[in-house]
């Protein structure tokens, strides 16, 4: 038995009809050179012979003493969360992303194990794709990276490899004492050695500080400043599912020219896709949209420990042009970063933690319309830098599906693999029509700076 974390509840508490609190990922594959035509047939009736679950896959809600724990399913059928699935004809990229689309939107059942596989076979010319949701409760973005890294591996040979709900449990890095999730979240806020509430000089002069200069430049990208969006609205249960992939060659071309980096571009990208799709909506705000971005702040090849930061960056959507856009995101996301800079890691939580304090309150309630902090999520989760192979099969990409919400009808995460990098969008079907145009802009955005750099 072991308690839930008051964030994990609070993915339990979130949860409504409209609003399924899972995330996913799509790969898809190619089969190995001498694969029989059935191969994908075969490798179901090889995966379903793996049927001791490890954690956390084998563990189910339970409720003792009104508080949720996660006890482990000794009823567990596999058949309900491995699902061995063909696309309709003409089995398309269209088809699969509908496939994705109509799966994300479903709910799971609390009384099993929160996950499902989905192996899809009938995907064009000797392809198949795996579609993977895990409720945000049981495993966040980063870990389910890793547990589907996990599962693949480096070598085209290698065969008979489990998977992801059979691997080898992965070694805590904490102890678990058993005791309530209340007192040990208590426990990590006050420290040990008192570093949280040592943070509150610092805390405050840099959110003084951020209130100060939001004062002075009404454009600044600070709290209560987004502006309100079709974005923002409340949002149904349908989602719509819209993913491509972008050679990182190509964006990196466009880093060299400007002298920005991977995560500007891809910003920018976004910006003008967003800034495209909102004009033909008649729907684009004349102040520029403000984006809630993750940021890692490592400035070393260390990989213990958490060093990212999330930042409120400006789209600058009111701007024209594709270049001064571009510049301007890269000046904004460098000063929030030169914030942090002087700032520890328990300094930098805990700011975040204030600043979108007002996001968080009206994301919950919608009590708060005119403390729109942000418009979008841009997210980036590092993916593998090698190809990756599973059971002989080559992975010709991967994915990310992540969540959309009550005033937050669009989620736009990436991932990088290998030579490439992935987009996945999800959206409210009914709130964001004719979502995958969005695509076409994210292409044309690039192209843009391209051609103004003569690449």
């Amino acid at each position: 038995m072991k308690p839930l974390s008051p964030t994990d509840q609070l993915f339990l508490w979130l949860e409504k009809r409209q609003q399924p609190m899972h995330v996913g990922g799509l790969q898809l594959f190619s089969f190995p050179d001498d694969a029989p035509d059935d191969y994908v047939a075969q490798l179901a009736d090889r995966l379903r012979q793996y049927t001791k679950v490890t954690p956390p896959f084998n563990q189910r809600l339970d409720y003792r003493f009104g508080q949720p724990v996660w006890v482990e399913d000794e009823h567990l059928d596999l058949e309900h969360h491995f699902r061995f699935e063909a696309l309709p004809t003409p089995g398309r990229v269209r088809e699969l992303l509908s496939f994705v689309s109509a799966e994300h939107s479903h709910l799971m059942d609390r009384e099993r194990p929160l996950w499902e596989f989905h192996l899809i076979e009938g995907l064009g010319e000797r392809q198949f794709a795996v579609y993977i949701k895990v409720h945000h409760a049981l495993v966040d973005g980063v870990s389910a990276m890793r547990m589907v890294t996990q599962m693949l591996c480096q070598d085209t040979g290698e065969r008979d490899m489990p998977p992801i709900w059979a691997m080898p449990p992965r070694p805590s890095r904490e102890k678990d004492d058993g005791g309530p999730s209340l007192w040990r979240s208590v426990g990590h806020l006050l420290g040990e050695s008192g570093k949280q509430l040592g943070t509150v000089p610092t805390v405050a002069r840099e959110l003084l500080r951020t209130i100060n200069d939001a004062r002075k430049d009404p454009a600044y990208s600070s709290i209560f400043h987004a502006p309100r969006s079709i974005l923002n609205q409340k949002i149904t249960g349908s989602r719509r599912f819209a993913a491509q992939s972008y050679c990182l060659s190509r964006i990196k071309g466009v880093c060299k020219a400007y002298g920005t980096t991977v995560n500007d571009v891809v910003m920018a990208m976004c910006a003008s896709a967003l800034r495209s799709y909102l004009m033909n909506q008649d729907a684009l705000p004349e102040k520029p949209l403000i984006a809630m971005v993750p940021v890692s702040l490592r400035k070393d090849n260390s990989s213990g420990g958490n060093q990212v930061g999330v930042i409120l960056a400006s789209l600058h959507t009111d701007v024209t042009s594709p270049v001064t856009r571009l510049m301007q995101i890269h000046e904004d996301v460098k000063a929030a970063k030169d914030r942090y800079a002087h700032m520890s890691a328990e300094e930098i939580i805990n700011y975040t933690a204030l600043t979108l304090a007002p996001a968080a309150f009206n994301l919950l309630t919608g009590m708060a319309p005119k403390w729109q902090t942000f418009n979008v999520v841009i997210s980036n989760v590092p993916g593998p830098r090698e190809t990756c192979y599973w059971n002989g099969a080559t992975m010709d990409g991967m994915y990310p599906v992540s969540i959309a919400m009550d005033r937050l009808a669009l989620n736009m995460t990436l991932t990088s693999y290998g030579d490439q990098v992935e987009f996945g969008l999800i959206g409210c079907r009914r709130t964001l029509p004719s979502l995958q145009r969005m695509l076409d802009y994210l292409e044309k955005a690039l192209v843009e700076l391209e051609t103004a750099a003569g690449l």
